[in-house]
């Protein structure tokens, strides 16, 4: 008998997937044509982790390295599009949009969290006023890798989930340009966000800090609640 699929967990960097993967056993590194990836085990069942950069491009080519998978779950930070949710928040994602097209997504069975449509672009919401616009379309958070994710779900035909937590909030502008930061391969260049920081450095290196606070919490309040769901 052959062994089960895997169920695959992926995001955009290794630091969105690392407090999560430490409820694994068997944790191993993986030979596949992506930026970073780990297999193990949890609850019984085997499990693949990738971090494969940002963008929906990049997020179904690590869905395609991978295959075959029994199911695919998008993991990681997102911006907040409504007022009520604050950094560190868990949210289920019920429907993907991106532009005029929606892929459904699959709710875990597990503890309470925030639900509804998510955004999936192709670049960072900077500003609030972006975000209200996206708000205005139904919206509650914003992403990146959504999009691609679950469309190379439909075409393998396994489920689609979608569980982020937030990193910035619906009111507020980023003032650091991480999209001119980011680079053809999908991460995120330290340099060029340094270099862009010393432009205004109190206000941007300050921005630096918060956002690593908050996502260091998202991080560890993500994998905490992965850790109770059931998929």
């Amino acid at each position: 008998m052959s062994a089960p699929a895997p169920l695959l967990f992926l995001a955009a960097e290794p630091r969105e997937l690392t407090h999560w993967i430490a409820h694994w056993t068997d944790l191993r590194p993986l030979s596949l044509p992506v930026h970073w990836s780990r297999a193990g085990n949890w609850n019984g069942r085997p499990v693949l982790a990738i971090a494969n950069g940002a963008g929906p491009a990049r997020a179904r080519a690590a869905v395609e390295a991978a295959a075959p998978v029994s199911a695919v779950c998008n993991i990681g930070f997102c911006g907040a599009l409504d007022s009520s949710l604050h950094p560190g928040d868990v949210f289920i994602a019920t429907e993907v949009r991106n532009g005029a097209s929606a892929s459904a997504a699959k709710r875990p069975a597990g503890p309470p969290a925030r639900s509804g449509p998510l955004a999936s672009i192709d670049h960072i919401a900077r500003t609030a006023r972006e975000k209200r616009e996206l708000r205005s379309a139904g919206a509650l958070v914003v992403e990146m890798e959504a999009a691609g994710a679950a469309r190379a779900a439909a075409a393998l035909n396994v489920p689609f989930y979608c569980v982020r937590a937030v990193s910035d909030l619906a009111g507020e502008d980023l003032h650091n340009d991480f999209n001119a930061a980011l680079r053809p391969d999908g991460r995120f260049s330290l340099p060029r966000i340094l270099a862009g920081a010393c432009a205004s450095p109190l206000q941007r290196f300050r921005e630096l800090i918060v956002l690593k606070q908050r996502t260091d919490l998202a991080a560890k309040n993500l994998g905490d609640f992965l850790a109770n769901c059931t998929f």
